[in-house]
């Protein structure tokens, strides 16, 4: 019974989604990018580290990670509106923004072998070949798909999945979250719920916590829909996107950490599969769908800005296919060097230099606008930024 209410919800969810009065709605449509990049492969490896790492504290350090991707954002908002309203930005702005270009572009590269190792290690989950070598094998074939298509064809048809992925992504979770909050409910009236202490204190707690910011980054994606949304729209989207995802993760948090048991989990890239079992036959090979589809629509929209940014960085010396090469050489270079979750920390700590970069910009804007106090706060968030950068550590 649990299965076909999981089923169902997944399919309300996703007929609402394809509502046409809904798909078409502008603020809708400039919510939906980054709304699916926030809660895309975050969701898939956060639960089980915060229920391991943090024990009942789960909750809170979720709360921290929204907290922390909700003021990056503010700044990034801030941005939007100032260029919107003063284009001509003075020099000084504008290196900082070529450097947060920079910084997005290495962000991209590192952030696509993230997607790409989750494919891999989702797509061998459920086979007889479920091993990290195998992982590898897939994760470096399909690199080599991307670098093939990208190099011959472009992107164009591969983008499309973007849309589908991001329906099916949502879909998935919505099911997720209901199959989760019966099983919470049933522990619940059993008197059956789980409170575990803390394994992680202290400074580890803040430096795993810094590892952990590229599973709530995304919110960014906003910033550059200038071509399609008004700066009023992309503001107003990034909002909203970032307090749906909010509300979604941290439910998704507290019902997971007080209704299952974590205490002889092995902590893996795919371990939400593990704890999903016990909720419901039917989540494990959900989850995989979602995973498969999600990873690689948004490797390909990864790898397809990384090769424009690099392209506009250079100036054109080199070309979008030439980025393509290099972010596949470095994403195969990862893969059989580091595991998921120091390819995660990496990627957050360049998302963190790319946010503190954000936020120096609207500092020196405040400062010219004479938001003396506002220009403390976004000094402060460069800090913490840079801070994250140094020091942001892996799961071990």
């Amino acid at each position: 019974m649990l299965n076909i209410l999981i089923v169902a919800a997944a399919l309300i969810t996703g007929g609402v989604l394809a509502w046409p009065r809904l798909a078409r709605a502008t603020l809708w449509r400039a919510t939906i990018t980054p709304l699916a990049s926030i809660i895309g492969s975050g969701f898939l490896v956060l639960g089980p580290i915060l229920a391991v790492s943090f024990g009942d504290m789960a909750p809170l350090a979720m709360g921290a990670l929204c907290v922390l991707a909700y003021a990056f954002g503010h700044a990034v908002r801030y941005n939007i509106s100032t260029l919107a309203a003063e284009p001509d930005r003075s020099p000084l702005i504008a290196r900082a923004e070529a450097l947060a270009e920079t910084a997005l572009a290495f962000a991209f590269v590192i952030s696509v072998a993230y997607y790409l190792n989750l494919f891999g290690a989702f797509a061998v989950s459920l086979t007889g070949f479920d091993d990290p070598v195998h992982a590898r094998v897939l994760t470096t074939a399909v690199f080599l798909v991307i670098l093939i298509v990208g190099w011959s064809r472009g992107f164009a048809a591969l983008e499309r999945l973007e849309q589908l992925s991001v329906g099916l992504k949502l879909a998935i979770i919505a099911g997720l979250l209901v199959g989760l909050a019966v099983y919470f409910g049933t522990r619940a009236a059993a008197g059956d719920l789980i409170t575990r202490t803390p394994s992680t204190h202290g400074w580890a707690a803040i430096t795993l916590l810094a590892g952990l910011i590229v599973t709530v980054q995304g919110f960014e994606t906003s910033r550059y829909l200038g071509d399609e949304y008004d700066a009023d729209t992309r503001v107003r989207s990034m909002r909203v996107a970032q307090w749906l995802s909010s509300v979604i993760y941290m439910v998704y948090i507290a019902l997971l950490t007080y209704a299952i048991n974590v205490d002889d989990l092995h902590l893996s890239e795919t371990a939400i599969i593990d704890l999903m079992q016990v909720v419901a036959p039917i989540l494990p090979i959900l989850l995989v769908a979602a995973a498969l589809s999600a990873q690689f629509s948004a490797a390909v929209a990864d790898t397809s800005g990384s090769g424009g940014l690099i392209h506009e960085l250079t100036r054109g010396r080199v070309s979008p296919r030439q980025g393509y090469v290099a972010l596949v050489g470095i994403g195969i270079a990862l893969t059989w060097t580091s595991d998921v979750f120091q390819i995660i920390s990496y990627a957050s700590r360049v998302f963190a230099a790319y946010y503190a970069v954000q936020s120096a910009i609207a500092a020196l804007s405040a400062r010219a606008q004479g938001a003396h106090g506002r220009m403390l706060a976004y000094v402060a968030l460069t800090l913490i930024g840079l801070f994250a950068a140094i020091f942001g550590v892996a799961v071990e």
